[in-house]
């Protein structure tokens, strides 16, 4: 693009005489910028001597604590097995993930598409295997066959009921309710017991837990979360007694947890 601009900016910047100059001043005017913008490492906001953003804000974006931001593919209904964990994959082709890719598993990607190309699909079956059996997936958006990362996420800061407790099966339906079919932003905190990553989660501009706290679907997760605004939230639905607070004194998840790990 660099020498296609210095092109354009050589034959509408040199000096025109004033019959020529009415009809390409204007494109000179725009030619001259785009070549500024091209040679300059800031483009027009240095050129005009514009407020920068600098390289340290632009990694500081995030909020304090987040290891790392992932952008989802649409959520699948069967990726939620209950109101605090969602199942969600990432393109290979984010710029996270395309670095990260193993080698092995993008062979088999590729393996498998040739293998599909020439309809040999219980070849194209074990490749898939191997791939999922690797943390990753194809699937298939919009006729368009993706290579996906998984990842596991426990949403950061609350316990909903499990779904053999009461108020269980309403959770995993709300949650199913806000996030399926949706692509997720998804703020990565930390990682759990179990290889989940525990982040926050955001959907059409909703904050997830605070959903999920208001309607009274799942308890302030105080243990590992001190966060002022998520107690706010579930005295609020304490307040008006809705969801699982209903009920005077509601199970708490953890202690369900811990009865069945002593066989009570």
């Amino acid at each position: 693009m660099g020498n296609a601009l210095r092109l354009l900016y050589s034959h509408c910047c040199k000096p025109t005489t004033a019959g020529d100059s009415q009809g390409k001043d204007g494109v000179s005017a725009l030619s001259h910028d785009l070549f500024q913008f091209d040679i300059t490492s800031q483009g027009l906001l240095a050129y005009y001597g514009l407020p920068q953003q600098s390289s340290a804000s632009a990694t500081t974006s995030l909020p304090q604590g987040v290891k790392f931001e992932l952008q989802t593919l649409p959520v699948d209904t069967k990726a939620v097995p209950d109101g605090d964990t969602i199942t969600v994959y990432v393109s290979t082709t984010d710029p996270r993930e395309s670095l990260n890719v193993p080698r092995d598993v993008q062979s088999a990607a590729d393996q498998r598409s040739r293998a599909r190309a020439a309809k040999n699909y219980t070849k194209a079956d074990e490749l898939h295997k191997k791939i999922i059996d690797s943390g990753y997936r194809v699937l298939n958006l919009q006729n368009q066959e993706i290579l996906a990362r998984k990842y596991r996420i426990r949403l950061r800061g609350i316990d909903a009921p499990e779904s053999s407790m009461p108020y269980g099966k309403e959770a995993k339906e709300e949650l199913v309710k806000l996030v399926q079919g949706k692509c997720l932003r998804v703020l990565v905190y930390d990682e759990d017991q179990y290889g989940r990553c525990v982040g926050d989660i955001y959907c059409d501009g909703k904050f997830v837990q605070e959903v999920m706290l208001k309607k009274g679907l799942a308890w302030h997760y105080s243990a590992y979360d001190q966060r002022v605004e998520l107690a706010t939230w579930e005295k609020q639905a304490r307040a008006k007694r809705v969801g699982l607070w209903a009920t005077s004194n509601p199970e708490k998840p953890w202690e369900w947890r811990k009865d069945k790990r002593q066989g009570r």
